[in-house]
Order: C-alpha cells, then sequence, then structure tokens
C-alpha cells in the first residue's frame, strides 16, 4: 500500500458510526463545491492538509484493536482515492467494521468495495433533486445518473445504508 490517503483522525467518535465505538478518518479532496459543507478545508485547502501516513493510521488502528469497534471514513469525498479498498482490507483484517461517507458520484467504486466485502455500512449525502443538483453541489458537471445508480444500488440491502441531507 504506497498511497497515503488520510487528512484526519478523530480518535474517538460514539455519533459517527450508529451503535458502535469507532473513529472517523477523513480524505481528502472531492468532486464537488457544496456551499454548506462542514469539512471544507478538506476541499478547498487539500493541499495545505497534513497528511496521516497509511502506516500511522495503521498503527493506531492495532494499537486500539478490542477498544474501538468499527471506522468511519469520510471526506472530502473517499471514493475519489486510489487507495481506499486496500487500506480498507487492511483494517478489516484488523477485525474492524467499516462505514463509509459518500456523496455516490462513483458508483462502481461504491459498488465494488460492497460486493468484495469491504464496507459494512453506507451513508450518502443526497444534496437536492435532480433538477438542483448542481447549484446545491456546487459544480455545473454533476452526472446525476451515477447518483441515481448509487442510490438503486444501496437500496439492493446488500449493506446496511443511509441517506442523508443537509438543511440549509
Amino acid at each position: 500500500m504506497n498511497q497515503d490517503i488520510f487528512a484526519g483522525l478523530q480518535k474517538l467518535t460514539l455519533l459517527d458510526y450508529p451503535g458502535y465505538v469507532a473513529c472517523t478518518l477523513f480524505t481528502k479532496g472531492c468532486n464537488m463545491r457544496c456551499p454548506f459543507c462542514h469539512n471544507a478545508p478538506l476541499v478547498t485547502d487539500a493541499d495545505k492538509q497534513k497528511m496521516y501516513s497509511n502506516d500511522e493510521i495503521l498503527a493506531f488502528l492495532k494499537k486500539r484493536v478490542g477498544v474501538l469497534d468499527g471506522i468511519a471514513i469520510t471526506g472530502g469525498e473517499p471514493t475519489l482515492m486510489p487507495g481506499l479498498a486496500d487500506f480498507i482490507g487492511e483494517a478489516r483484517g484488523l477485525g474492524y467494521k467499516i462505514k463509509l461517507d459518500t456523496n455516490g458520484t462513483r458508483p462502481k467504486v461504491l459498488r465494488s468495495l460492497i460486493e468484495d466485502g469491504l464496507v459494512d455500512y453506507v451513508a450518502m449525502d443526497i444534496k437536492n433533486c435532480k433538477e438542483k443538483y448542481s447549484e446545491t453541489a456546487g459544480v455545473n458537471n454533476i452526472n446525476y445518473d451515477d447518483i441515481q445508480k448509487s442510490i438503486d444500488f444501496l437500496l439492493c440491502n446488500l449493506v446496511d445504508y443511509e441517506f442523508r441531507t443537509t438543511v440549509v
């Protein structure tokens, strides 16, 4: 695993992964520019973010085996990270349950992570109705068909999931 993908670590959360004592890992970068983003520095100032090496994160996770139940992976948009599946595989090897937060714009990646048994729970943000999606997401090139593919796939119930939206 040669790609370091995390720009933030919250060592303990009782909220980000419902029902589990977890940590939260933050990826940098996103393909949206939502004006209400609560992690905007991970997107707009991505190059200024301190990066954690995967080795640092895995060392932390090894020390917390038996203390933490799971890992919530959020961003930015985690599915943009090329080394995500490899990292999750290593974390699952330590016994952790994995929750993924996503905007749903990369349905092939989402499907692959789920079908490969790497993700236990998905929280997908729904930004707005189809007609206003680009306005709310802050970019003009949203492919709503991809978002719909992610929605339809999650509705197959292969993993636990939730759809959520931010009221602005």
